[in-house]
């Protein structure tokens, strides 16, 4: 064997065995990322549990049960500096501020759906959702929509007008959604790398705090909290909240540093296509015709969505591989 061939044995044994931690690296990140967007997709089951709890005291305790659990998380892995520098940071303050707000929107349109029998229309919201994000791009980065991204969001258009036919209302809690989501993530990306994603959330739900005290009192006072007049039982539920919305979004975090963006994307659908499932099964709402055609338009425009993301990123990757092969 010439010297030139064992020098390149060393070199290709070091490319496969770096290769390894990578894989395992993306395998970790899709497990993440699978049990994150499940956990979401089995939230409307959690909300079913604290009735008799409305969707406004359920919201309120759960930015300040967040609060308190990402204090504790904080505390744990010596994070305070990272989260006293985004608040000292006028910009970023501000850029979370308004990501609050808009997940406060969330969060109240999304439980008042399933706590008042609207979860299969509550899943729709994040069905649509990436077409609104596509749109979002749009409106708001002046992006260029390519063919099949144009067919996807005038499909979903037409679902949409579909869907308002056989609610015989707009489906605004699926708008909300969508759109509330949507701009989060917009708002969200303006951070960056900036923030961690403890430290985000953690100053997302101190700005919301005051505002969530101010409601659990006034329930508290006008005898309509249930927080401490259900047993011990509904109190911890409660205060389970705090963990059950942190860790999704930590795990998810964590994920998405491991994939790239399409990967992510496609397991976005874990989430409504779980909460769907459970409204049809576990929570009893009826499906008509008209809303299966609705829904079976939307997920037509999904398809259409997917399938540009996955031929946009195998070109993506082909061009790539040529510019380094140069």
């Amino acid at each position: 064997m010439t010297a030139r061939s064992d020098a390149a044995a060393p070199r290709s044994g070091r490319r496969r065995r770096a290769g390894k931690p990578q894989r395992s690296e993306a395998s970790l990140g899709v497990l993440l990322g699978i049990t994150a967007y499940s956990l979401w997709g089995l939230l409307p089951l959690y909300f079913v549990m604290l009735n008799p709890a409305g969707a406004v005291e359920i919201v309120a305790n759960r930015v300040v049960w967040s609060l308190a659990f990402c204090a504790l998380l904080l505390t744990i892995t010596r994070a305070w500096p990272k989260f006293l520098a985004a608040i000292r940071d006028v910009r970023v303050l501000g850029t979370l501020a308004t990501a609050a707000v808009l997940i406060a929107v969330n969060w109240l349109t999304y439980t008042y759906g399933v706590t008042t029998g609207h979860a299969i229309e509550s899943s729709l919201g994040y069905f649509i959702n990436p077409l609104v994000s596509v749109l979002l791009g749009v409106i708001v980065l002046k992006e260029k929509l390519r063919r099949l991204q144009w067919a996807a969001v005038g499909v979903g258009f037409a679902a949409v007008v579909v869907l308002t036919v056989a609610y015989g209302r707009l489906p605004w809690i699926a708008l909300i959604l969508a759109f509330s989501f949507g701009l989060y993530g917009f708002v969200k990306k303006r951070v960056g790398p900036k923030v961690d994603a403890a430290s985000s959330l953690s100053v997302e739900t101190a700005v919301l705090t005051p505002i969530a005290v101010a409601v659990m009192i006034v329930l508290g006072v006008s005898g309509q909290a249930t927080l401490g007049n259900h047993g011990a039982g509904h109190f911890w539920w409660m205060a389970a909240s705090g963990v059950i919305t942190a860790v999704p979004l930590l795990l998810f975090g964590a994920s998405a540093r491991r994939l790239p963006m399409t990967t992510i994307g496609l397991l976005q659908y874990f989430a409504p296509v779980l909460q769907f499932l459970l409204a049809i099964t576990v929570l009893g709402e009826k499906m008509g015709i008209e809303r299966w055609i609705g829904f079976c338009i939307v997920w037509l425009a999904l398809i259409l969505l997917t399938v540009d993301m996955l031929r946009n990123y195998g070109q993506n990757r082909t061009l790539r591989r040529a510019a380094a092969a140069r």
